[in-house]
C-alpha cells in the first residue's frame, strides 16, 4: 500500500492540470483577464463615454472607477502610473479617492475624455448620483510604453484629491472634449 502522495508532487500534479486545461500559461493569464473583467463589467454600472478614448485609457478608466465602487486600496493603487517613484503618495490619494468617490463611483459615472490620446489623455469623471467630479491623467508607462496605460496618482493631500478644476464643465461634452483652458 502508497503513503501519502508528498506535498511537491500534489503541486506539480496541480500546475500540470492547470497548464493542461489553460492550454499554456499565456493563454491562461489572458482568460483569467478576461473573466475579471467580464465579471467587473457585469457587477458594475455601465460607464458612460463622451470623447475619444482608445481602447485602452478607456479600459483603465473603467478598472479605476469599478475599483473606487469596490473600495479597495490595494487594487485602486495597482493602477498607478509610478507606484514605486512615488509609493506613499499613491497610497494616501488611493485612500483619499475611496473616501471622497466610493460612493458616487457605485452609481451612475460618465468619463469625457479631453484631446487625442496616443500616449496621454486628461479624463474627466462625473458621478451622478453624488453630483461630484473628478479629473485625472492616463498615460503610457515604461520607457516606451511596455507597461500599458496606467493612472496618474499624485494627490495626498485630502483636499487636492477631492478638488474639481474650475475650469471643467457641469456637464459631459460642454468643451467638445477638447481642452482650451488649463
Amino acid at each position: 500500500m502508497a503513503g501519502p502522495v508528498p506535498r511537491a508532487a500534489l503541486a506539480l500534479r496541480a500546475a500540470l492540470v492547470s497548464v493542461v486545461a489553460c492550454g499554456g500559461l499565456t493563454a491562461c493569464a489572458a482568460d483569467e483577464e478576461k473573466l475579471q473583467y467580464a465579471t467587473d463589467y457585469a457587477n458594475h454600472e455601465p460607464l458612460g463615454v463622451v470623447g475619444y478614448p482608445t481602447s485602452e485609457s478607456l479600459r483603465i478608466t473603467q478598472k479605476l472607477i469599478w475599483r473606487l465602487a469596490d473600495g479597495k486600496a490595494p487594487e485602486v493603487e495597482s493602477l498607478a502610473a509610478d507606484p514605486d517613484d512615488a509609493k506613499g503618495d499613491v497610497e494616501r490619494t488611493a485612500r483619499n479617492w475611496i473616501r471622497s468617490f466610493h460612493e458616487g463611483a457605485k452609481g451612475k459615472v460618465t468619463a469625457e475624455f479631453y484631446d487625442e490620446g496616443s500616449v496621454r489623455q486628461l479624463v474627466v469623471v462625473y458621478f451622478h448620483d453624488t453630483g461630484q467630479t473628478k479629473s485625472f491623467v492616463v498615460r503610457l508607462t515604461g520607457s516606451t510604453g511596455e507597461d500599458g496605460w496606467r493612472v496618474t496618482m499624485r494627490e495626498p493631500d485630502p483636499k487636492q484629491a477631492s478638488a474639481t478644476p474650475d475650469w471643467v464643465p457641469r456637464t459631459p461634452g460642454a468643451l467638445g472634449s477638447k481642452t482650451t483652458t488649463r
